[in-house]
């Protein structure tokens, strides 16, 4: 069992959505945000436990889904976030 994750959902997207805002402002390529954002979900799913019913959701999706399924999902959440922000 790993770490939980005590945020709640707002504040995880918010949290995130100032990340991704970031790397764009720094002239990060949308791919290479993608590819972090896989291996920031790839780092949580193995090592967090989720702080609510949303990461819950988000973590069972990663178990289940194939190394194409979970890049789409990092690249949807990156957008999610990113929205979020703005």
């Amino acid at each position: 069992m790993g770490m939980e994750i005590d945020t709640g959902w707002h504040d995880w997207k918010k949290t995130l959505g100032r990340a991704v805002n970031t790397a764009e402002f720094i002239g990060m390529p949308d791919e290479l945000i993608n590819k972090m954002a896989y291996q920031v979900g790839e780092f949580l799913a193995g090592n967090f436990e989720p702080g609510n019913r949303e990461q819950r959701l988000l973590k069972e999706l990663w178990e289940v889904g194939s190394e194409d399924e979970k890049r789409v999902l990092a690249k949807m959440i990156a957008r999610l976030v990113d929205r979020d922000v703005h």
